[in-house]
């Protein structure tokens, strides 16, 4: 136990884990973990306040902890831009990019560019590239930033925690699926607010509030003389100690080192288009909820809680600075070993060390239990999400013919080998530790992902766009990407007491420029390209397009049930395929969009002698389905239930992977028009009343840039 923590912290942690798990194994036992829409997009029936809660968290890692308040303590107000941006890519989600992804009927991301674009050369690499940037970015930033702070506060084996905190998080999620990463976000959102304001409170109540932290920011200054007096160090002038002239403002000037306002709007805005509208993290949670009303509500509530960042974690760590800056604020690499063992700078410890000054007992131990949060709920986000996309984009494309439940199976073992990298990973983190790694990594996102953002939008709003001119884009965004991501790590920083001699291009050029110059010069490539080469079809860009959603047929509620009513009878033809009978009036007919109705209803008089253990084909539009969705949510219909182990059961049970007989009466419907158009639909009061709360979520943002950058 470490000298910071007492034994009423530990049992506080200690409780916390037991409600974790509690509600995590609640709804594993409550969800439908059997099929791949229930374990990986919780059935599709989540409230916009538990979707909301974990796209806040699933974001807000323990990273976010120790490096916004790392920077706070380091730069000042800078930082908090991103957070402020999110207030308006959020909303963008919401309102443009999830109608497409509902109206296209995708599970996974890289699904959406397959169905957008046709063909599975884009889809296979957009998937491969999000799992890398899962394993090697998010995890490996996680693993540092838990580790750093337990480390800080308890004192545990390195190797013992993180195994237990990787160990639990993947259980959740293996068991669990999506539903209980959202609901235990959803208490881990909870949780993380409450420690954080507490803590901010006491902060800002000890430096006289908000105006005193700007006050004495500002003056926080290393004492250089008993610095060096108390150990064998040396101060060089080019070591920087002041606080930075500009640490007041969020947006700065066009060649400030921190947010150069022109690179953050031309060339971060779009790498964070990528992570907000395109990444499988937050995408698949939005996906999970009930419809678009929900969606966009819970788009809305994150917004507004992003505000909270840099009120709970930036500013406390300039409250940090302010209070140990002999310690963040070190005068030489000499000193920075000393005091937290890397060379490159010491301010990632801002806001453990605030814990455990500030907070009284039993409240650090609340807080410890919020930075487990933290660091399980991105974890369980990255192995879910990780899972889906490995699954669906990268093993249904290699093995077609995968059942439903060896698709699950496999996705449950997935994890389990992202836990096993996970682990592997953390000598190289340990190795590679310090402000020098950690900012390394945040560019990594801003050296691969607006080529990836560029496609997607291009895909959402130009129907022109094809999949020659998307592929060769993202061929020339991804190498010249690469190429100056491995020529940063091949000219390291050097020590703030070293010349640096490093080419003009890796020093003088800010990331967010190279980042805005990699985005635009996909958009070119990809337009030139596809002006060259013959358009997609007409009906490829209907359902995948922002004005396909604008022009698809609307239909009240009523008169979608009306209009797609089946009849319950059903039977097995002579060669055990399932036939259905409907009204004479709708059987030839189409329903919403041209899409033919295609229900697939479980046969009860099937040939015992000649059982069928799949649902035949059907014939449909090809607008409408591909065959991968169709095998990927068929069910076996006629099968014999044959004697297994009490052990089998419970295992089956306990992974939710047993399939069950169907009631007789029980529709097996795919995501036709209908279902996808009642998802889409929203009574005229309640759009009216989402598009003031979207005015009220961009007012907002705009008044936050304003504010903190005077």
């Amino acid at each position: 136990m470490g000298s910071g923590m007492e034994t009423v912290d530990i049992v506080v942690v200690a409780l916390y884990f037991v409600l974790v798990l509690a509600i995590g194994f609640f709804a594993m036992w409550k969800s439908n973990r059997s099929t791949v829409s229930g374990y990986f997009l919780a059935g599709r029936s989540m409230t916009w306040i538990v979707v909301g809660a974990s796209l806040f968290v699933s974001n807000i890692g323990s990273e976010h902890f120790i490096g916004l308040a790392g920077s706070g303590a380091a730069s000042g107000f800078a930082v908090g831009a991103w957070e402020f941006n999110a207030l308006l890519l959020l909303q963008l989600l919401g309102w443009v990019f999830v109608p497409v992804y509902i109206h296209s009927g995708v599970y996974t991301m890289p699904e959406y560019l397959s169905k957008r674009f046709g063909g599975n050369r884009l889809k296979v690499y957009f998937a491969f590239l999000s799992l890398l940037l899962y394993i090697f970015t998010k995890l490996s930033v996680d693993l540092f930033a838990g580790a750093l702070f337990i480390q800080e506060s308890l004192g545990w084996n390195l190797y013992v925690s993180i195994f237990l905190l990787i160990s639990m998080t993947a259980l959740l999620t293996v068991t669990g699926g999506l539903v209980a990463v959202l609901y235990t976000d959803s208490l881990q959102a909870v949780l993380m607010i409450c420690g954080a304001l507490t803590l901010s409170i006491l902060s800002l109540i000890k430096v006289g509030g908000l105006e005193g932290v700007r006050t004495k920011y500002m003056q926080a200054v290393p004492n250089v003389t008993a610095i060096m007096a108390t150990g064998n160090f040396t101060y060089s002038p080019s070591c920087r100690i002041d606080p930075k002239p500009n640490a007041l403002r969020v947006l700065r000037g066009p060649l400030d080192e921190d947010i150069p306002w022109p690179g953050f709007l031309l060339g971060q805005t779009p790498a964070s288009i990528w992570y907000w509208c395109a990444d499988q993290v937050i995408v698949q949670r939005v996906l999970a909820a009930k419809n678009l009303a929900h969606a966009k509500g819970s788009t809305l509530m994150a917004g507004l809680l992003k505000i909270l960042p840099m009120f709970l974690i930036v500013i406390p760590g300039m409250i940090s600075r302010i209070m140990f800056v002999d310690e963040l604020a070190c005068i030489g690499p000499e000193h920075c070993i000393s005091v937290c063992g890397s060379q490159a700078g010491c301010s990632n410890l801002a806001y453990p060390r605030l814990v455990m000054a500030v907070m009284p007992m039993g409240l650090r131990g609340l807080m410890m239990a919020v930075m487990i949060a933290a660091l399980m709920s991105d974890l369980d986000s990255i192995f879910n999400s990780a899972s889906t996309i490995f699954t669906l984009d990268i093993y249904k494309t290699a093995r077609g013919e995968a059942s439903q439940r060896e698709l699950l199976i496999m996705g449950r073992l997935f994890v389990v080998l992202m836990v096993a990298i996970s682990i592997a990973w953390v000598p190289v983190i340990i190795e590679m530790q310090g402000g020098q790694t950690y900012l390394y990594i945040q560019e990594v996102a801003g050296y691969l992902t607006p080529p990836i953002a560029a496609l997607f939008l291009l895909g959402v709003f130009w129907k022109r766009c094809n999949e020659k001119g998307a592929f060769c884009g993202a061929m020339t965004g991804f190498t010249l990407g690469v190429t100056r991501l491995i020529l940063a790590f091949i000219y390291r920083q050097p020590r703030c007491d070293q010349p640096d001699d490093r080419p003009a291009l890796i020093v003088k050029i800010h990331y967010m420029y190279i980042a805005a110059g990699l985005f635009w010069i996909t958009c070119f490539v990809v337009v030139v390209v596809s002006l060259c080469t013959p358009a997609p079809d007409e009906e490829q860009v209907r359902a995948t397009t922002f004005w396909g959603v604008r022009n698809r047929k609307m239909l009240p509620t009523e008169e979608k049930k009306d209009t797609c009513k089946l009849t319950e009878k059903s039977h097995c033809g002579a060669d055990g395929s399932l036939e259905e009978e409907m009204p004479l009036n709708v059987r030839e007919e189409k329903c919403l969009d041209g899409a033919y109705v295609v229900p697939l209803i479980p046969s009860t008089v099937c040939d015992p002698e000649t059982p069928s253990t799949e649902t035949s084909p059907v014939t449909t539009p090809p607008e409408q389905f591909d065959s991968a969705k169709m095998e990927m949510i068929r069910k076996e219909s006629c099968h014999d239930v044959g004697e297994t182990s009490r052990f089998m059961r419970s295992l089956e049970w306990f992974c939710g992977c047993k399939e069950e007989a169907q009631s007789p009466k029980q529709s097996i419907m795919q995501e036709d028009a209908r279902v996808i158009a009642e998802r889409l639909y929203e009574p005229p009061q309640i759009k009216a009343f989402l598009n003031v709360g979207l005015l009220i979520n961009c007012c907002l943002a705009i008044s936050m840039y304003v504010y903190f950058s005077l």
